[in-house]
């Protein structure tokens, strides 16, 4: 099994709020800068520009679930399945990324990954409370 760390961050605004903007792929830009620098449609598929190159992104949704898995594709081949829910939080939500310490990765390396996704979960808490304020 891997090593597991949750990753939030709490958001002044409802779930349905967060998911509209959170699951669209033409915002990944907008606040997830360690997955998406750009995204396009190709096909069935979304094609995102990473800092690790180019990825495919395949999201699994479900909206009354607040859920926001996604696999991510990587240029070698390999596949990273992300795991992330938008919780009710009173009147408010709270977003939980499930981040894994795959095989080969260091504990530095698991360490900035998990800066990265608090990073971009700051940028999402940000880009949802300006848009919908």
């Amino acid at each position: 099994m891997f090593r597991a760390r949750h990753v939030s961050e709490s958001i002044n605004r409802p779930p349905s709020i967060v998911m509209a903007i959170a699951r669209d792929p033409l915002s990944l830009p907008e606040w997830a800068a360690g997955l998406a620098d750009g995204i396009r449609r190709e096909g069935d598929a979304w094609i995102a520009t990473s800092p690790m190159g180019e990825v495919r992104v395949e999201f699994r949704t479900d909206i009354e679930r607040g859920i926001l898995d996604h696999d991510v594709t990587m240029p070698d081949g390999t596949v990273v399945t992300n795991a992330m829910r938008v919780l009710p939080n009173d009147g408010g939500s709270e977003v939980v990324f499930t981040l894994f310490q795959r095989d080969g990765m260091s504990d530095a390396e698991f360490d900035a990954d998990a800066a990265a996704v608090a990073a971009d979960l700051r940028s999402l808490r940000e880009l949802c409370e300006r848009m919908a304020g």
